[in-house]
């Protein structure tokens, strides 16, 4: 089992920044796809973006030259840099992540993100 852990969500203007970090713990193999999805409030949740252990990157369109995703794979950890932030972007963002030993997806517990106007 893995057990993931995010951080750094909070309270931000429209245009601003702000950096999640996604821990992961736990029974590990080799992270081979780690990724960060989001749900806005009577919403579906969505994709935002992703980092393959093969440090291949997937962006949502609407996330695309504002959000970068890296990852640290000597710690078991993924970033989230998000810079010119909209309200739209406003979610709880969750963490999730496949191992290549027990599977997944596993999910974190989730961090609010919210952006005022």
């Amino acid at each position: 089992q893995v057990q993931l852990v995010e951080s750094g969500g909070g309270l931000v203007q429209a245009g601003g920044s702000l950096t999640l970090s996604c821990a992961a713990s736990g029974t590990i193999f080799s992270l081979n796809y780690m990724a960060w999805h989001r749900q806005a409030p009577g919403k579906q949740r969505e994709f935002v973006a992703a980092n393959s252990l093969g440090g291949v990157t997937n962006y949502a369109d609407s996330v695309k030259g504002r959000f970068t995703v890296s990852r640290d794979n000597a710690k078991n950890t993924v970033h989230l840099v998000m810079n010119s932030l909209k309200p739209e972007d406003t979610a709880v963002y969750y963490c999730a992540a496949v191992d290549s030993g027990s599977g997944g997806p596993y999910w974190g517990q989730g961090t609010q993100v919210t952006v005022s106007s």
